[in-house]
């Protein structure tokens, strides 16, 4: 388990995305990764495989959040609904509205994939390596209405990288949505912050 820092109220990532890489001096590395790395890797990118095991990953990776958020975690009780980090891709199967689906049923907790809306087109951000540049482009990009006003939100990611769209999203929780705290969890976590 690896704690995320933000402007949430805790954070954490149930592992790191790799335990190794490698330069290969193309541009490319080797990496080695986790067993979660590995599972959430085959989940997103992984076309070679079939939906149904793909659903399967995503049973096996919402047990092991959810069975870590019972475990571990003692705010769990008290959190009002489950949000899942709006997406920055058409995919067939939605990697994290799925995962998080699939926990808020696990813990008995109501998810709202609606709640959150990404009003700012922003592509995938992993080719941005400045800090302030994914910022920039990430400022005022979501909206969301008080719902849940004065409420515990779970925010689920699936991959945390440098924390810019989850810091843009708490920030978003706290004053359009006026939310009491925001937690935040992630399946995996990358070693550099790039």
């Amino acid at each position: 388990m690896e704690i995320l820092r933000g402007n949430w109220k805790c954070g954490w990532a149930l592992d790191l995305h790799t335990s190794s890489s490698k330069p290969l001096g193309d541009g490319h590395y080797d990496n080695i990764r986790t067993e979660i790395g590995q599972m959430l890797y085959d989940l997103k990118y992984n076309n070679s495989i079939s939906n149904q095991d793909k659903i399967q990953l995503v049973e096996d990776l919402a047990f092991a959040a959810a069975n870590f958020l019972k475990n571990n975690i003692l705010v769990t009780p008290y959190i009002w609904v489950i949000v899942p980090t709006p997406s920055s891709k058409d995919r067939e199967l939605q990697p994290v509205y799925l995962l998080a689906d699939k926990i808020a049923y696990l813990l008995n907790r109501r998810i709202d994939g609606e709640y959150i809306k990404k009003i700012k087109n922003t592509n995938e951000l992993k080719s941005i390596e400045i800090l302030e540049e994914r910022k920039k482009i990430l400022d005022g990009a979501f909206i969301c209405d008080k719902r849940y006003k004065g409420r515990k939100i779970l925010l689920i990611d699936d991959l945390y990288r440098s924390g810019a769209t989850l810091n843009e999203i708490a920030k978003t929780l706290y004053t359009q949505g006026e939310v009491d705290n925001v937690y935040v969890l992630c399946f995996t976590k990358t070693r550099s912050k790039k």
